[in-house]
């Protein structure tokens, strides 16, 4: 048996035994060095950083391009930092799943500090105020999801805790934002070194995204007095603090039940998953998927790790907004937002069973291949064909990687702009396109309103995932009746005209028709939304 903890130089042969590939570098000694000159700060220690960054620089630790670890720091629950960091030595154990069952196990050291970086523990802000002073600090990159970098309410307003902020100024910030600017201002006072701050989040324009919330709170401390021009003048410029754009594609679910039973088994013991007070899924290790891409805007004024021999690619800002459309309009959310769709009203309980499913094998091949691959803007980085061919052959059959449809589900009345209303768009600009001659993804957005009348495709009410708008929308289609004659356009055209959720009037385009033609397939009876899917592909097919 081992463990974390365990001396894996002097006892490479009980991982070994294990199947767990260990590091060839000294922990303390790394540790020691990052103490004298810290290079790299990580926010958000959970499951995708474990996963993701911390072996990004545990290779070029191995390679000898980085000579200092990461210093995690969290904001968010403080018992990842107490539970899953400080008493395993803040190691980790990632295990790479595939879909043919076979398992990837490598032990990281690779991080050297683990913080909880609020004011609720005032020695560990402490700390952070040190490091962010050295002037060998080169990034601080960012895994806080969209929500990390929020400073408003629905409305548009300020929310409470940014106006308290504001209002209080830097010495004690209580959010994600004000407390990243008040570190800055240590900063700035201390020499004024560059900087980079790069959001690995995922969504589209993170960069600009952190910059925004970065100059709003910095904006708000000039406007109370607290801050100066000059300040600003440091944050504004990009030879100074730099926000580069990236994009970035890693599932890295919860740990996985079954992942822990086969690492017990396997004689790990470290294998037990850890549910806090927050709500927090995680473990000792994490579980992740085999494919993975990191697309990096190269701006970094005060230097970087090689990150390129870890397998970032690193390019210009064109490039990575090409890669990151490419994803999310055209090779992976809208054949997820499909999938997640029928796999709603068809029952699925799980992303890889709908992947036995040849038929929504064959409507997101469809989309991916037939529909969008056309249209798409090729990033040359990575190659869009391929991309599609990974996710469906490689990471969305994996069993091991427990996503739900009804997770991908959530909101997705604000993903349709953009997963669908893009590639529409594109035959609408492009000569030599015609959207009318689209039927994969109106039959998903028919597919859309079925699943909006919350019954499945055998009459049995259920729960739609949240969406903003889901009350608005089901107005619509709540009173339709599987079997019974409808007025489908009247229900429909208020919908369908609604640029907002489109991007088009859908009949404009010559999809309107299209969407109702197959929404009235869909709610003929029971059985209907499978019927519909199949007569598609059958007329397609020939």
């Amino acid at each position: 048996m081992v463990k974390l903890t365990d001396d894996y130089l002097n006892n490479k042969a009980a991982f070994a035994a294990a199947g767990i590939k260990v590091p060839t570098y000294d922990q303390d000694k790394l540790r020691k060095a990052t103490n004298e000159h810290p290079r790299w700060v990580h926010f958000g220690g959970g499951n995708l950083f474990r996963a993701f960054h911390a072996a990004i620089a545990n290779t070029l630790i191995e390679k000898g391009e980085l000579d200092s670890g990461v210093i995690v720091a969290d904001t968010y629950d403080n018992s990842v930092v107490d539970g899953v960091y400080k008493p395993f030595n803040d190691r980790v154990l990632r295990v790479v799943t595939k879909a043919d069952g076979n398992f990837d196990k490598e032990l990281f050291a690779s991080v050297t500090e683990s913080l909880f970086a609020t004011q609720a523990r005032k020695e560990d802000w402490k700390r952070m105020q040190e490091i962010f002073k050295a002037p060998s600090l080169q990034v601080v990159s960012f895994s806080i999801t969209e929500k990390g970098y929020n400073l408003k309410t629905v409305s548009g307003e300020l929310n409470d805790i940014t106006k308290a902020d504001l209002a209080a100024g830097p010495e004690a910030p209580k959010g994600n934002m004000a407390g990243l600017v008040s570190l800055l201002l240590g900063r700035f006072q201390n020499g004024a070194t560059p900087l980079t701050l790069m959001s690995t989040d995922n969504f589209s324009n993170n960069g600009d995204k952190l910059k925004d919330s970065v100059l709003t709170v910095a904006k708000g401390w000039k406007e109370n007095g607290f801050v100066g021009q000059d300040f600003l003048d440091y944050l504004e410029d990009d030879k100074k603090i730099s926000f580069p754009l990236s994009m970035i594609d890693r599932i890295t679910p919860n740990p996985s039940e079954t992942v822990s039973a086969k690492l017990k088994d396997s004689g790990f013991e470290d294998y037990e998953i850890i549910h806090t007070a927050k709500h927090t899924n995680i473990a000792p290790f994490t579980n992740t998927e085999e494919v993975h891409y990191l697309v990096v805007e190269d701006n970094f004024p005060n230097g970087r790790p090689k990150f390129e021999d870890a397998g970032v690619i690193m390019t210009d800002r064109k490039t990575v907004g090409e890669a990151d459309e490419m994803k999310v309009t055209t090779c992976l959310n809208p054949l997820h937002t499909s999938l997640a769709i029928f796999g709603s009203v068809l029952r699925f309980k799980s992303i890889s069973d709908e992947l036995q499913n040849d038929d929504l094998v064959g409507v997101i091949k469809q989309i991916g291949y037939v529909e969008g691959l056309p249209v798409v803007t090729d990033p040359k980085v990575i190659n869009p064909k391929e991309f599609i061919d990974q996710l469906v052959t490689k990471r969305l059959p994996n069993p091991y990687i427990p996503d739900t449809p009804q997770r991908i589900a959530t909101d997705t009345s604000q993903k349709i702009p953009v997963r669908y209303g893009v590639t529409i768009k594109q035959y609408v600009d492009r000569d030599g396109f015609d959207p009318s001659t689209l039927e994969f993804i109106p039959l998903t957005i028919a597919g859309w309103f079925r699943y909006l009348m919350a019954v499945d495709d055998e009459g049995n009410a259920f729960e739609p995932s949240p969406d903003p708008m889901m009350d608005d929308l089901k107005k619509y289609v709540g009173d339709i009746k599987l079997g019974e004659e409808t007025d489908v356009h009247a229900h429909l055209k208020d919908v369908l005209t609604n640029t907002s959720i489109f991007g088009q009037d859908l009949y404009a385009v010559g999809l309107g028709e299209k969407v109702e033609n197959y929404f009235s397939q869909m709610i003929a009876g029971k059985g209907a939304i499978v019927k519909t899917i199949e007569d598609a592909l059958a007329k397609h097919a020939k």
